[in-house]
């Protein structure tokens, strides 16, 4: 890496990562590398450090890493970028194109305005319910394994949890106003309450509609996103289990919506969003 390590910066709904193509370049400790490259005062800047890499069962695998260091099984926002990135250079020759990720084989469905790849839409697949799965670990949990509406006390108030996980674990929290949460306190309680035994990806989420929700995002090792793929795929899941949304909803995020559609023919979610450079550069390690 002492030549410089080239990379690319691309955002989904403001979910920002840094990517590299490992199909040229080397990278021997992502989890190093991942905070350094992360910082944004002394790095690059991101919520975390994507690899692109060669894949045995799909047309590329995918890594993710989050701005802390820990890898993350999957990351909706990234893994549409990561389509992005294959096709715009030439790594893929298609517009359907099957990643590998840490939670199973993802397909990305590109979409385009004027020949420009400007989104996709993922199949992220079967919504997984069952709490040793996810996993929480807490009393209380009826004997279907299903988290919904689960009370949990967190800094002397009390909440209902949906517990979900669509590769990545998820907390679902319905709140009357995400503008008015002190996410920066709140967040780390829920990441490291012991129910986690993995730690949680917090979602708090306000009802707007029947087909329309507002979320704010706490990401385990991360902290506090603009957007999270797989949470605005869980707010959605957790928004119907609870009878308060239609199946197919416009999340809004800080950084942008995205369309949910939780598919009741198939129980598989399908989630549609942007994908855009930001721009290319050369990481130097001093």
């Amino acid at each position: 890496m002492r030549n410089g390590l080239r990379f690319s910066k691309m955002q989904g709904a403001g979910n920002d990562y840094v990517y590299v193509n490992c199909f040229e370049e080397r990278v021997d400790n992502p989890e190093t590398l991942a905070p350094r490259i992360s910082d944004r005062h002394f790095g690059v800047g991101s919520d975390g450090l994507v690899l692109i890499l060669p894949s045995g069962t799909a047309d590329l695998r995918m890594r993710m890493f989050n701005a802390d260091g820990s890898e993350a099984q999957m990351c909706g926002n990234a893994v549409r970028c990561v389509g992005k990135y294959a096709r715009d250079r030439g790594l893929v020759a298609k517009d359907v194109v099957r990643v590998e990720t840490a939670a199973g084989i993802k397909i990305v469905r590109l979409r385009k305005e004027g020949g420009e790849v400007t989104g996709a839409t993922v199949d992220m697949g079967e919504p997984e319910l069952r709490a040793g799965r996810i996993p929480v670990a807490a009393p209380g949990i009826p004997a279907d394994g299903r988290v919904i509406g689960l009370p949990l006390e967190v800094d002397g108030r009390a909440y209902a949890v949906t517990a979900v996980s669509m590769g990545n674990p998820h907390a679902v929290v319905f709140a009357d106003s995400v503008d008015a949460l002190d996410l920066a306190r709140t967040g780390p309680l829920f990441e490291h309450h012991p129910y986690f035994p993995q730690r949680i990806n917090t979602e708090f989420v306000e009802i707007v509609s029947s087909a329309k929700i507002r979320i704010r995002v706490w990401e385990r090792g991360a902290g506090e996103t603009l957007a999270c793929g797989t949470g605005a795929c869980a707010a959605v899941v957790a928004a119907v289990l609870n009878g308060r949304t239609c199946r197919e909803t416009e999340v809004e995020l800080k950084g942008g919506p995205l369309h949910i559609n939780w598919d009741e023919s198939d129980g598989c979610v399908h989630m549609t969003g942007d994908a855009a450079d930001v721009f290319d550069g050369v990481y130097f390690m001093v």
